[in-house]
């Protein structure tokens, strides 16, 4: 492509930021959010349409002179990358619909955070230089922590902070770690470093425990993931649907990106230790997710559940469990932005959360219900949703490695019908009984626009995955093929040492 894509697709969102800091009104700022997430999220399909599927290696590549020594303005997408940005560019028109009517303080301020986050949450996806994947990585704390910290519920602040403080101090060993990479190579450029650096095996130990402190918070693992339930149950709708839509697939993608091609000896060395980080991961935030009262904790730690079954895939390092752990993400992304969704109709209209404030709904939301219907099922993982392709696959990839992962992962699909039936039956069926809900509206106009659309991909791609699969399919293949060439060298390189050692 001739224009500069990337660049405008990461940064127009700044340039609507700035024209509502110039028209400061509260319907002036929805609006010209709105327009500018339409327009980010339609660049974002022509760099799709752009996208040459068969290629595995970067595209429309942009690359600039930055802070000099190596470190430059490197931007850039191949096959594991490329639907994260659009996943991003098409969840921010919704957050905006969504906050249309709830946030009324600080409206101008509110979609100015929301623009500034999607410029660094795209930036994170397409930045090819370590240096400013660090910065956009660690400057998206910042509006999501005025997100949550200012729009937020009755203990928002100390979830903010919370949330803040976890991920920042996991960040900080990556940066010892992203300085550590440049001293030994003299560069920050992701694609040198991924096709021409070989990092001794020591270096690789230390290097990857630095990284890995950063993602698993970011995710979150267990048993680092006590700030997600803080974070959901304080923050707007919006800021959920985009906590659980995006900030936590950037663990998962820095994974992808960073630890397996970079590291793969240590990956290698600390596979059971994530394997068993993520057993305990699902099942463990399973039933504790089955004794919540509160419908946002649920869906938060449904969503830990649920990346314990992306790192489970990623880790497996096969084919089906690498694509599986791409396809959760992006299937968790649409679902559980809409579970989140959903909560946000009844929260709008009853102001709690509490799943025993509600029950018999269906009697006077059967649209809803129907909605509701669909993402809880997909949650789950039943088949004809994405969920199930996800889910699936990664458990196939854990069956290649190792058939007890298959079967203890197993035992979370069973939870998750639990905990999340469970949730479906309280909130929708029974007889309604109580005076508060007597006169409960169902979806509006809005609200059906909103959840509509995706109805519609959670079901497409429930039946049809390729158009992610096609996409993801040959940068798959050549992660676990430059992963295993070079674990390959390092064993020949382990070898020769101890032989050499013998001879003297």
């Amino acid at each position: 492509m001739s224009l500069p894509i990337l660049s405008l697709v990461t940064f127009v969102p700044l340039l609507g930021a700035l024209a509502i800091l110039a028209m400061p009104r509260a319907q002036s700022a929805r609006w010209i959010a709105l327009g500018t997430t339409i327009i980010v999220f339609a660049l974002s399909l022509v760099m799709w349409a752009g996208f040459d599927n068969a290629n595995p290696g970067f595209q429309m590549v942009e690359k600039a002179n930055w802070l000099g020594g190596g470190i430059s303005y490197h931007m850039g997408v191949d096959g594991i990358s490329m639907l994260f940005v659009v996943l991003t560019a098409g969840l921010m028109p919704f957050c905006i619909a969504a906050s249309w009517e709830s946030v009324e303080t600080r409206v101008a301020e509110y979609m100015i955070a929301f623009l500034v986050l999607e410029t660094m949450m795209i930036g994170v996806f397409c930045a090819l230089d370590l240096v400013l994947f660090y910065v956009l990585f660690e400057a998206g704390l910042i509006p999501m922590f005025l997100i949550i910290g200012i729009w937020g519920g009755k203990r928002r602040v100390y979830a903010s902070f919370k949330f803040f403080l976890y991920t920042f101090i996991g960040s900080v060993l990556m940066l010892l770690a992203i300085m550590s990479m440049y001293w030994y190579t003299g560069t920050t450029d992701i694609a040198v470093l991924l096709n021409g650096v070989h990092f001794p095996v020591v270096m690789q130990t230390w290097l990857w425990l630095a990284f890995f402190a950063s993602f698993a918070v970011k995710m979150p693992m267990w048993p680092v993931h006590t700030w997600l339930p803080d974070a959901h149950v304080e923050a707007p709708t919006a800021g959920s649907v985009i906590l659980a839509g995006i900030l936590l697939k950037m663990g998962g993608y820095g994974f992808l990106r960073f630890s397996l091609p970079m590291f793969p000896s240590a990956t290698e060395m600390f596979a059971p230790l994530v394997f068993t980080m993520s057993i305990v991961a699902i099942i463990y935030t399973s039933l504790v997710a089955l004794a919540q009262e509160d419908m946002k904790k649920l869906i938060a730690y449904s969503s830990v559940a649920h990346m314990g079954f992306v790192t489970l895939g990623i880790f497996t390092l096969t084919h089906q469990g690498v694509e599986g752990g791409i396809f959760q993400m992006l299937s968790h992304g649409v679902v559980s932005g809409a579970l989140f969704l959903c909560v946000g109709v009844v929260y709008d209209r009853m102001h709690t959360r509490d799943i025993a404030a509600y029950g018999g709904l269906v009697n006077r939301m059967p649209l809803y219900a129907a909605f509701f219907l669909v993402f809880t099922l997909a949650n789950v993982g039943l088949p004809g949703t994405s969920g199930f392709i996800g889910e699936f696959l990664t458990m196939l990839g854990a069956y290649l490695h190792n058939s007890w992962l298959a079967i203890f992962s197993a035992t979370g699909v069973i939870l998750s019908a639990a905990y999340a039936l469970f949730l479906y039956r309280r909130i929708l069926f029974g007889s309604l009984v109580k005076p508060s809900l007597q006169t409960i509206q169902d979806l509006n106009a809005r609200e059906i626009a909103l959840l509509a659309p995706l109805v519609v991909i959670t079901i497409a791609l429930g039946f049809y995955p390729r158009p992610v699969t096609d996409v993801t399919t040959p940068a798959v293949a050549k992660l676990i093929a430059d992963n295993k060439t070079a674990l390959a060298m390092d064993h020949a390189k382990v070898v020769a040492e101890l032989h050499k050692g013998a001879g003297r």
